[in-house]
């Protein structure tokens, strides 16, 4: 990504964001058709998360994950970055202690969705947060090495105003495309800066996983358990703000096919 593109992309994350309230009279997204998690990931086949950071699997598809209770041998998880970059300059959460933080929030979050973790395969690639986009290349290599003809491959949206998400988005629809593999993206923080019927979205190719009350209460617990991002830095606001979670905790989950 140039300069210019990440500046962009840090730009859209700045200010308070769209208000669940308007998220919730936005037409186009109540026109958006609900499919199923057998629909989208059939028995039989694999279910393939790269995540950019140890919470989007999380943020964008714990729905989808908790309907693998029981089939966890099904489930390959892929963690781009250990996360390490999300407080730069703090002196609670440096960089080496994040690293070691954060993917054990992951797991835990995991667990609290009902997941049997140590059944998971995990794939932790460490690569640099916030630098994703410099690996790039190299991410599609991994990742064409991991994945198969048929898994459902759940990434971040190549739009998503993150340069983490962008770039793992982009490398992760190359290698799905390469391997005949089922590419299903997730939007993270575009619930954050695109408006209510933004054409932006693809809408078209939108659907809703419905979740039910007891799957958006294990949701809601599973992010309790990235301490790291949910709490405040001394003076600086979580990462994670009530307004960010109250958006990603609508009785839905987002996925463009």
């Amino acid at each position: 990504m140039t300069l210019e593109l990440a500046h962009r992309a840090q730009n859209l994350i700045q200010g308070p964001g769209t208000t669940l309230a308007e998220w919730q009279s936005s037409r186009s997204l109540a026109g958006v058709p609900t499919i199923t998690h057998r629909q989208l990931v059939p028995e039989g086949q694999r279910l393939v998360v790269v995540a950019p950071h140890p919470d989007d699997e999380v943020l964008g598809c714990a729905g989808l994950l908790a309907g693998m209770k029981g089939r966890e041998a099904d489930v390959l998880m892929i963690a781009v970055t250990d996360g390490e970059g999300s407080h730069p300059g703090s002196r609670q959460w440096t960089a080496s202690r994040l690293r070691r933080q954060r993917p054990s929030e992951s797991a835990l979050a995991l667990e609290r969705l009902g997941l049997d973790v140590s059944a998971l395969n995990w794939q932790r690639l460490r690569l640099p947060d916030s630098g994703v986009e410099a690996q790039e290349a190299a991410l599609f290599e991994r990742l064409l090495a991991l994945l198969r003809p048929n898994d459902r491959v759940v990434c971040t949206w190549q739009s998503d105003g993150h340069c983490d998400h962008e770039a793992t988005g982009r490398a992760t629809a190359r290698a799905a495309s390469t391997n005949n593999a089922c590419l299903i993206e997730v939007p993270v923080w575009a619930w954050h800066w695109a408006r209510p019927d933004d054409p932006r979205v693809p809408w078209a190719s939108a659907h809703k996983l419905l979740l039910d009350s007891q799957v958006l209460a294990s949701k809601r617990y599973a992010i309790a358990a990235h301490i790291s991002q949910v709490s405040a830095d001394g003076q600086h606001a979580a990462v994670l703000s009530p307004d960010t979670l109250e958006r990603l905790l609508q009785p839905f989950e987002l996925v463009f096919l």
